[in-house]
């Protein structure tokens, strides 16, 4: 079984360094490339001021957060989570950034999420799948037709629901494949809704007949000798 997580994380700012802290998770799970419905969310208290550019970005505030958990309240059920899976995630190097950071400031046993993940890195994927383009979010969503018009800021639950969809059709052409909605398993904290269930597909496979193969095969010979 191949299992995966794809996860996105929103900040008060842009570097841990000076300070700044994680205030959401949102993570989905992946078995053999197909959304099982399980997730992970999560809003954190960062006790700290959030800054005002990251605000616009996201649209949290510290009134809202005041009440949420601490990281080190959380840590065990996301490290439960994750534990053992293939993370998906968008600039990797940022998000794993942050969640190393705040794994730091939980010593005397800091962890770090190489110990228990490997993590694919979907932005030079797409770089290098889409060389001279712009491979934002946003742009590969219209790229790959996924609809993210509920995305008026970001959230790292509908992020990661959109990157999931993205990174399917990336890499193999399969997306907005979920599981029946019954049988989701969920760990939750946040307040919005955001993920959505959709219905699993059947599709039809149709085969070539004998005529088609040799048509198709006479024009594969045609185009050789063109070339």
């Amino acid at each position: 079984m191949s299992r995966q997580v794809v996860l996105d994380t929103e900040t008060t700012g842009l570097d841990p360094k000076n300070g700044h802290r994680i205030i959401e998770i949102g993570a989905l799970e992946l078995v053999n490339r197909r959304l099982t419905g399980g997730r992970y969310h999560v809003y954190i208290n960062p006790q700290r001021f959030i800054d005002p550019g990251a605000i616009k970005v996201h649209g949290l505030t510290n009134d809202f957060l005041a009440d949420k958990p601490l990281f080190g309240n959380i840590v065990d059920d996301l490290l439960k989570f994750i534990d053992g899976a293939e993370l998906i995630i968008h600039n990797a190097p940022f998000d794993v950034g942050f969640l190393n950071h705040e794994f730091a400031l939980l010593a005397p046993n800091p962890r770090r999420v190489e110990d228990h993940c490997q993590v694919f890195d979907t932005l030079p994927y797409a770089r290098k799948a889409h060389p001279g383009q712009r491979n934002s979010l946003d742009a590969l969503c219209k790229r790959y037709d996924v609809d993210n018009s509920d995305r008026t800021l970001h959230g790292a639950l509908i992020d990661a629901e959109l990157l999931a969809h993205v990174y399917l059709a990336m890499t193999g052409g399969q997306g907005r494949l979920f599981a029946d909605p019954k049988s989701q398993t969920t760990t939750d904290s946040a307040a919005p809704e955001a993920v959505s269930t959709l219905a699993k597909a059947d599709y039809k496979v149709v085969q070539a007949s004998d005529a088609e193969l040799s048509a198709h095969q006479a024009y594969l010979q045609f185009l050789s000798k063109q070339s």
